[in-house]
């Protein structure tokens, strides 16, 4: 009887060790298989970071160095895949001074947030906007400053589809200090009458010709009425380029 028992002891012992080792061979696959899951997330590759630029960054970069960071920039923007950055500190480390890449003249229009379009942070641009993204007085002073003064080295008009100043101007709106405004881009309405279709703000397509035309206008403006701003490119120290952008993606097209 107590042979018996002991035999029975035993061979409990036994089955507890064999399910001990059947359970502790399992959890170390476990473990390894979510070690192996964690190796995988932890491979994707962080975001990119940026700072402010310095003065002798700034005075290294060309003109062309510049309109290739914002093509760059604009390609991660429509990817969904924008550079990291700590804006507190970007903020304070601008505040002893601002060394600018490029001096960029867009629409008003919300739904082109500049510096995110080119995924660029504090201290990067220059960024002057208007409806229909002409220039005056103001804003040539404003171009002579980001240049001539502070160095940046390129001048970008931004125009985009879809835009109502250029619907407005095309269809001669009269309404308060819109009329004198629009007056700005009624010359590109008259050097768009070689357009084959119809020219109305109803045609999309006569709308994007417009704009494009408006953008030549505003770089001839530049030129014409800045001779600093003239000089300055002549020399290769700046370019004056125009773009425009696509609202249904997020894509700049550089009108080179």
């Amino acid at each position: 009887m107590k042979s018996n028992f002991l035999s029975i002891c035993t061979a409990a012992v036994v089955m507890a060790s064999m399910l001990f080792s059947c359970n502790s061979g399992s959890a170390d696959k476990n473990n390894n298989a979510g070690a192996n899951d964690s190796t995988q997330t932890t491979a994707i590759p962080a975001p990119r970071k940026e700072r402010v630029l310095t003065a002798e960054e700034q005075a290294a970069l060309t003109p062309d160095d510049v309109i290739k960071s914002l093509k760059e920039g604009n390609e991660r923007f429509v990817t969904s895949n924008v550079t990291a950055r700590d804006h507190s500190a970007m903020v304070r480390d601008a505040a002893q001074g601002q060394f600018p890449k490029a001096v960029i003249l867009s629409c008003i229009d919300s739904r082109i947030p500049v510096e995110d379009v080119f995924d660029k942070g504090i201290g990067d641009l220059f960024v002057g906007r208007v409806a229909g993204n002409f220039v005056n007085t103001d804003l040539l002073g404003s171009m002579e400053f980001g240049c001539k003064v502070s160095g940046a080295k390129l001048i970008l008009v931004l125009g985009h589809e879809s835009c109502g100043a250029i619907k407005s101007a095309i269809d001669d709106v009269k309404l308060g200090n819109i009329t004198s405004m629009l007056a700005n881009i009624r010359p590109a309405v008259i050097a768009s009458q070689d357009f084959s279709g119809e020219k109305s703000s109803k045609n999309e397509a006569f709308v994007n010709y417009v704009l494009k035309n408006n953008v030549i206008h505003t770089i001839k403006n530049i030129k014409d009425k800045s001779p600093i701003l003239k000089e300055m490119a002549d020399k290769g120290e700046i370019k004056i380029v125009g773009a425009y952008y696509n609202i249904q993606t997020g894509a700049v097209t550089f009108m080179e």
